[in-house]
C-alpha cells in the first residue's frame, strides 16, 4: 500500500466556480474524491493539500519525502515560473505526475512553459478530472513494476 500526495496550487480551491468553461463544474472536493477512489482500487491512500502560497506547496513536497511514494501535482499558475517547486520536486525520490485540467499549450503563450515537467515522471494535460484518474493508474503501474 502506497501513499499518494495530491497537491494543488493557487486558485484550485475555486474549482467549480472559477471559469467553468475552462475548468468545468467539478469542485476540488470532487477531484480529491475521484483520486481517493481510484487509489483505493489499487490499495493506495491519498493525502490531499491545496494552497495559494508557493512556500506552503514547497513545504508539502518536502513533507512527502520519505513518507509518500508518489505525488500528483497541479501547480496551477506556479507551473510557469516557480523554480522552487522544480527544485523541491527534484529532491523527491518517488513518482511525480504533473496534471492540468485544461491544456496550457492551447491557451495564452505564457502558459506554454512548465518548470515542473522536467522533473516529473510524466505529465497529463487537458483531460479534466479524467486526467487525475489516469495519473493514479500510471502511478499504480509504476509502483507495481
Amino acid at each position: 500500500m502506497a501513499l499518494i500526495s495530491l497537491l494543488h496550487g493557487p486558485n484550485l480551491n475555486l474549482l467549480g466556480q472559477r471559469e467553468p468553461a475552462v475548468y468545468g463544474t467539478a469542485t476540488l472536493d470532487d477531484y480529491v474524491a475521484a483520486v481517493s477512489q481510484a487509489a483505493a482500487v489499487h490499495g493506495h491512500t491519498v493525502q490531499a493539500f491545496q494552497t495559494n502560497h508557493e512556500g506552503e506547496l514547497v513545504d508539502a513536497i518536502h513533507a512527502a519525502r520519505g513518507v509518500a511514494q508518489a505525488i500528483i501535482i497541479n501547480p496551477g499558475a506556479f507551473t510557469h515560473y516557480a523554480w522552487s517547486l522544480h527544485d523541491a520536486l527534484a529532491a523527491f525520490e518517488g513518482v511525480i505526475v504533473e496534471v492540468h485540467i485544461s491544456n496550457p499549450a492551447a491557451r495564452e503563450s505564457w502558459r506554454h512553459t512548465s518548470v515542473v515537467a522536467p522533473v516529473a515522471t510524466g505529465s497529463i494535460i487537458g483531460l479534466g478530472l479524467h486526467g487525475y484518474v489516469l495519473a493514479v493508474e500510471a502511478i499504480a503501474r509504476r509502483l507495481a513494476a
